[in-house]
């Protein structure tokens, strides 16, 4: 018995030992806050702010649909409860009236509020860590200069053990390490500046990366597509694999779907629609290339799919076939080379080849439009056939597109379209 006592208390003891060193290395600064940014000319410095909020598309997160921009609201859904995005105009008691520019870059830089209590990463500071002091200070100016609105911050909504904020020390422990992106000597200045938009102030991977159980990005599948959690849509992969990446593409069809929202490979749709909207078109022709030809630089890795690959029963693309050439083959033509920027081919689409159909299935349910941009302001859409067809047509129809033309995709069943149209009714 007292062998036993002995044994749990050494336990108890281990277990104080690891929970402190878990809590010290995710509460620490493991890089300094470091100097402010020399001062600027004012107007130029919150200009500056001004284009890098667009380009870290500020707005999705912290301007709820119908209310004063910036002024927080937003629920931004995920496995463990919702989180709302906080106010951060300058209001004194709402929002960030009272912060100087060390406690912005404090949030942005470790992911810490100005009173040091630790943020929940739905806010991304996982990537904007990476966003120089500069940047930060001007982002900081901007957001000093917009019209303050008095509304309070609602708390977060999330399921029990994950509303325990202290457990965030041991997952930054795990997941997190703040630091600024040093630039590669060894690449061009244009390349330097595509990696830093994708990988910091884009913040690309939250959305392009796969992630774990806890809801941390899945580091050695970086940018190899992932489920949206909750959203159900997928972001389709950015690395160069020809069959379900952007190897087909060049550096400058990115930048051309970045700013327009089509090109001749893809459309956008979903939640990266609302990105380009919202940031990406306002981006720099100079910035959007840049973001190509960082993206052409990646590896050639196939998409990460946690979805078994189904065969593609031939009767299935048989029937499917059918019904393309009665209602799809006018747009999308008959070797799915689409027609133009106006519909875009389905050979080749990394959209239609994804690991996962969602995207897809969702598409030839509820239809839609690329995006209104400056450069493309009346988008060609897609009419809905949600209504038109049943479950057995359309995932048979998804079926023959992601086995036609060059595709290999794999075979659709119709759970997976029940599926889709449930998520599809709810959001």
């Amino acid at each position: 018995m007292k062998l036993m006592k002995k044994v749990l208390w050494l336990l108890l003891l281990l277990a104080i030992v690891v929970a402190g060193s878990l809590y010290w290395l995710g509460t620490r600064d493991d890089a300094s806050t470091g100097p402010a940014a020399a001062a600027a000319d004012g107007a130029s410095l919150i200009e500056r702010g001004r284009y890098l909020a667009l380009a870290g598309n500020c707005m999705a997160c912290h301007t709820s649909r119908g209310g004063k921009a910036l002024a927080g609201g937003t629920p931004i859904p995920t496995p463990f409860g919702t989180v709302y995005g906080p106010n951060i105009t300058p209001d004194d008691k709402t929002g960030i009236g009272g912060w100087t520019a060390d406690d912005f870059w404090q949030a942005l830089h470790n992911g810490k509020s100005r009173d040091g209590t630790l943020l929940y990463p739905a806010f991304p500071y996982t990537e904007y860590t990476r966003v120089t002091r500069g940047d930060s200070d001007a982002l900081f100016a901007y957001l000093r200069s917009v019209t303050p609105v008095s509304q309070p911050n609602r708390p977060p909504e999330l399921d029990f053990p994950y509303d325990q904020r202290a457990l965030l020390a041991a997952w930054r422990a795990l997941y997190f390490k703040p630091g600024v992106q040093e630039p590669d000597a060894s690449q061009s200045v244009q390349w330097n500046r595509g990696r830093y938009l994708v990988e910091g102030l884009g913040h690309c991977a939250a959305c392009h990366t796969p992630r774990n159980s806890l809801g941390a990005t899945r580091s050695a599948d970086a940018l190899t597509g992932g489920l949206i959690p909750v959203l159900d849509w997928y972001a389709p992969p950015l690395t160069n694999d020809m069959r379900t990446g952007m190897g087909r593409w060049t550096a400058q069809d990115i930048a051309t779907l970045l700013k327009t929202g089509i090109s001749k490979h893809s459309t956008v749709s979903g939640p990266m629609a609302e990105v380009v909207l919202g940031s990406t078109q306002h981006l720099t022709d100079e910035d959007a290339l840049a973001i190509g030809v960082y993206i052409k630089s990646l590896p050639a890795t196939p998409a990460s799919s946690d979805r078994p690959t189904a065969a593609a029963a031939p009767a299935a693309i048989e029937l499917g076939g059918k019904i393309y050439r009665q209602q799809c083959v006018q747009c999308h033509q008959s070797e799915g080379e689409g027609s133009g920027s106006a519909w875009p081919a389905l050979a080749g689409n990394p959209t239609v080849t994804a690991p996962s159909p969602v995207n897809v299935i969702r598409m030839v349910l509820d239809g839609g439009y690329a995006p209104a941009t400056a450069s493309n302001p009346r988008p060609h859409g897609m009419p809905p056939f949600g209504q038109l067809l049943n479950d057995n047509d359309i995932a048979m129809l998804v079926t023959y597109i992601r086995n036609s033309w060059g595709n290999e995709a794999g075979g659709v069943t119709p759970l997976e379209v029940k599926r889709a149209r449930a998520a599809s009714t709810l959001n």
